[in-house]
């Protein structure tokens, strides 16, 4: 007879979410589409260690001495280069898929640590260049509200290839997201979705990107920094075509990055971890004897804390860039708003529905009542407690291994306690000298 453990033991391959997945597309006739980033579990950050300073090196005190934080993009070309105080930038979130409150309070607490914001998708608002003392314009394949005007007003631009959490893929934001204003400054139809191309209409390869990079030079008058971000796919290659095309910062976004909306087979299915496309890319910029000199590497796709600011930046990053973490910080999914996510079929820490224009925190939402929940004020505030915290807590870890700065930090000061860590990140396993894939 059956013991009651034998009767309920789950299928490996079809588990309740698979079951209930299946079920789902044969009633609705339609993939699933939703917004955050990958939930399965992934190698990140977590799986390294830092081999603090003891008796071979020697520790920095914290009080005393100081840690530099600062980072400079585009100083051999642009005649105003971007100059950050800290190592963190808050990553495109277009107008539409965030309110026009989340896009204040982005740029005034990025401001107040001197840091940057980044437009996103559908064009630039007056609230995020009001506030945003230092604004990077991010240049899509949609080109939706894209004008030379705004462009001149940027104090960098990003030309985006790909994103993490859907490279090959374009974006997407639901009719019911698309008001009046995010209609006129995207020239669109109010209430009906829209999609974003997945490339670019007018390249089709590197020498039409550095073409695009010569004109964007030319609208802005030689004066700020180009950039260009890449999902992380052929991360090494990508690199260099992104650099010989004439890139002053490579920006590459791991399958861990966040996204307003696609498709879940996107989100879950596409893409490399960011643990093993940082050090392609810094493996790109070496052989090319570039790194930590005039092309700057920027990397995302779930930074949560600034021991992965430290860890990222210590595998060859120059600095981070982060969108999910910063939502979160706004008030996303906060446990305060649990009766509302109850009423949407959710709970705090589960709501992904960024899509549905009904978020409560007033954060992914163009509703007009919900968005006044959402004070750009205090939420500035906020953005600013945590980005001074992720620079602290980076400057910390430095400071431990001996670092009087961040940028100092490298592949040797690491450790990885798994070894699918050890062989993407290509530092040793802990307790010993072994890193996969190379000769003892």
């Amino acid at each position: 007879m059956e013991t009651d453990r034998n009767k309920l033991r789950e299928s490996y391959l079809f588990d309740r979410k698979i079951i209930s997945e299946i079920q789902r597309s044969a009633e609705e006739g339609i993939y699933k589409i939703r917004g955050f980033g990958a939930k399965r579990a992934l190698p990140h950050f977590d799986d390294l260690v830092f081999l603090g300073a003891s008796v071979s090196r020697y520790p920095l005190e914290g009080y005393r001495e100081t840690c530099g934080t600062d980072v400079v993009i585009g100083a051999d070309r642009a005649e105003n280069p971007l100059s950050l105080d800290i190592p963190i930038t808050i990553a495109g979130m277009s107008f539409g898929s965030i309110s026009t409150n989340a896009k204040e309070a982005l740029g005034r607490g990025a401001t107040e640590l001197g840091t940057s914001t980044t437009t996103g998708d559908g064009g630039m608002t007056e609230e995020e260049r009001k506030y945003s003392q230092k604004l990077v314009y991010q240049y899509l394949p949609s080109r939706y509200g894209m004008n030379p005007d705004d462009l001149r007003q940027a104090d960098a631009i990003e030309v985006v290839i790909g994103q993490g959490a859907k490279p090959g893929g374009g974006g997407m934001l639901l009719g019911h997201k698309i008001d009046k204003r995010v209609a006129e400054m995207r020239t669109l139809p109010r209430d009906i979705d829209q999609r974003s191309a997945c490339r670019h209409p007018d390249w089709t390869g590197p020498d039409d990107l550095k073409i695009k990079i010569g004109e964007l030079r030319e609208i802005t008058g030689w004066r700020v920094p180009i950039t260009v971000k890449v999902g992380a796919t052929r991360t090494y290659y990508d690199t260099l075509l992104a650099v010989k095309a004439g890139a002053d910062a490579v920006i590459v976004d791991g399958m861990q990055g966040g996204t307003g909306a696609t498709q879940d087979c996107f989100i879950e299915h596409v893409g490399i971890p960011t643990l093993p496309a940082v050090r392609l890319a810094a493996n790109a910029l070496r052989e090319l004897g570039l790194h930590r000199g005039k092309v700057k590497l920027i990397i995302s796709g779930g930074i949560r804390s600034g021991a992965d600011v430290a860890k990222a930046i210590a595998l060859g990053a120059d600095a981070v860039s982060i969108g999910t973490a910063a939502l979160i910080a706004l008030g996303d999914n906060s446990p305060d708003l649990r009766e509302e996510y109850t009423k949407l079929g959710s709970a705090p820490g589960f709501y992904d529905d960024w899509q549905a224009g009904r978020d409560p925190a007033g954060i992914t939402t163009q509703d007009p009542e919900l968005i006044k929940r959402l004070d750009p004020i205090i939420g500035g505030r906020r953005i600013a407690n945590y980005l001074r915290v992720l620079t602290l807590e980076a400057q910390t870890l430095a400071r431990a291994c001996g670092k009087s700065h961040i940028h100092n930090l490298e592949p040797e000061d690491l450790n990885a306690l798994t070894v699918e860590a050890a062989a993407m990140a290509g530092v040793p396993l802990a307790g010993t000298d072994w890193i996969p894939g190379k000769p003892l």
